[in-house]
């Protein structure tokens, strides 16, 4: 490049030797001098791809390295809106699978209650129906041991009031018929 740039001056140089008069007389007047001006031109060329080289390169792959990672990024970013709406409808049904997880636990809860009050009841129905049953039984001894009592001392008063009435002088036939009516009497009480 700088070979090119050398012989373009030199062709502008032996041009402005060449020519007489016209448009380069008139800037040689105002002080314009090709060797200047190509000197300029080829240190701005330098100067040019140097830059170019040095700053613009860089900053260019900066910016396309900047813009691949937006481009990552927007993807990424689309990958995981579609992950939270996934994961927004995978909380939806875990959701509504605990929500009728909850209902047939509450469910069964209730039914277990239920069954335990209802086996709870019978029990204590049962219960009370057995001490019913041994108040009736016990009632029914006590009833018989009273009515024993009372034979048994019926017969002893009956056996007293004899031996007062037999200590008196009674006849024979007497004594008898009252020995049994006593015992009509004995045996109609048992009964």
């Amino acid at each position: 490049m700088h070979a090119l740039v050398l012989a373009v001056a030199s062709a502008v140089e032996a041009h402005a030797a060449d020519s007489s008069g016209g448009p380069t007389e008139l800037l040689t007047r105002f002080g314009v001098e090709w060797k200047s001006v190509i000197w300029q031109f080829i240190s701005f060329a330098i100067l040019a791809g140097l830059f170019y080289q040095f700053a613009i390169k860089p900053i260019l792959a900066a910016v396309d390295e900047r813009n691949a990672r937006l481009a990552e990024g927007l993807k990424n970013a689309a990958a995981t809106v579609a992950q939270l709406e996934k994961a927004k409808q995978d909380g939806a049904a875990l959701l509504k699978q605990a929500q009728l997880d909850g209902s047939k636990l509450i469910d069964e809860a209730r039914r277990t209650a239920k069954e335990l009050s209802d086996r709870q009841q019978k029990e204590a129905i049962d219960r009370s129906n057995d001490l019913i049953v041994k108040a009736q039984q016990a009632i029914e001894l006590e009833h018989k041991r009273m009515m024993q009592d009372a034979r048994t001392e019926v017969a002893r008063l009956v056996v007293a009031t004899t031996q007062r009435v037999l200590a008196k002088e009674l006849s024979e036939a007497e004594r008898t018929r009252y020995t049994t009516a006593a015992a009509r009497e004995l045996v109609e009480i048992k009964d």
